[in-house]
């Protein structure tokens, strides 16, 4: 009885541990992703739409410049320092309370399944495999984000344009950052950019398309609205859905307001940053067709400030995709 309600508290420490991986299927996976140029580091002007103002990236391959490089490297660590220590933390509390529910189920009583333990060895035993389940479910977590954001699979890594000479984007194919990151990268001049109303029309038209091609898992599609870096992640992300053995399908976008945040050019190429309030249908189920996500019918509002991108005379690409603060 003993060694089953250790494999059982075992598994509550995995499922609760896994809890964060598993939520946000939708295309960027709920998080900040991509590049803004040289305001990649910067935080859009907040709109009506999004009073809040937007998360920092999450996922960038753009190298900060010098006026950034010193606040984002210090901000990212700090960040981290207090993620881990919140994750540990958290995953610790969720490894006990498990096992106190598991004994619970098991007629011990909420502790009865600590408390009933033959020796203190027993004890000691029981702790050590939980905080090693722990210890392993955080570092396999740990390993794939830092290959997530170390770089897509190679064979996404071609930019979407294909040609004999394709043209880099400014900023968004630049190593990721880590210990061994580029310096950063000098000031770039930036210059205003005024929108007009056919630009709104192709961000709106994106938006479905995106969403379009992400529920037929089109990359292909997907690489031609979208950066070479945003085309990488969605990859990744499909991917990762693929090996939980999920599907994640959305239907009915409406678009149900939208501002411009700002918009501006710099070394010959154009941005937009706009935040986007539509409503989806969107549903993530597993092998079987259960619905492990979502509702099938019933639509969710979501915003979310997204930046566009392209070059004179060529259609706006999808750039970034940015959660409301």
């Amino acid at each position: 009885m003993r060694r089953k309600a250790t494999f059982m508290a075992a598994i509550a420490v995995v499922a609760l541990a896994l809890a964060p991986a598993f939520a946000e299927a939708r295309r960027g996976g709920g998080a900040s992703s991509g590049s803004r140029g040289a305001r990649t580091y910067q935080a859009p002007p907040p709109t009506s739409t999004a009073p809040g103002g937007a998360t920092q990236m999450q996922r960038t391959q753009s190298a900060p410049t010098a006026a950034t490089a010193g606040a984002a490297t210090a901000g990212t660590a700090a960040a981290g320092s207090a993620a881990a220590r919140g994750g540990m933390r958290s995953g610790l509390m969720g490894g006990l309370l498990g096992a106190g529910l598991f004994g619970m189920f098991l007629g011990a009583g909420l502790f009865g399944g600590l408390g009933g333990f033959a020796s203190i060895l027993g004890l000691l035993l029981q702790v050590a495999l939980i905080g090693g389940v722990i210890w392993l479910v955080m570092r396999m977590i740990r390993s794939r984000r830092e290959a997530t954001a170390g770089g897509p699979p190679n064979a996404y890594a071609r930019d979407m344009q294909q040609g004999a000479n394709p043209r880099p984007m400014a900023g968004g194919m630049a190593a990721a950052r880590g210990p061994m990151a580029a310096p950063a990268e000098p000031e770039v001049a930036t210059t205003p950019l005024e929108i007009v109303e056919s630009d709104y029309q192709e961000f709106e038209q994106n938006l479905h398309a995106v969403n379009d091609a992400w529920s037929r898992q089109d990359l292909e599609a997907l690489r031609r609205l979208s950066t070479s870096e945003m085309t990488n992640y969605f990859a990744q992300d499909l991917k990762d859905l693929r090996a939980r053995g999920w599907t994640n399908t959305t239907s009915d976008t409406k678009l149900e307001g939208g501002d411009l945040s700002e918009a501006w050019q710099e070394n010959g190429q154009h941005y937009a940053t706009v935040a986007m309030r539509y409503s989806i249908v969107d549903v993530t189920k597993d092998a079987s067709g259960q619905v492990v996500e979502g509702h099938p019918t019933e639509p969710q509002t979501v915003t979310e400030i997204i930046t566009y991108t392209r070059f004179p005379g060529e259609a706006w690409r999808l750039s970034a995709i940015q959660q409301t603060g």
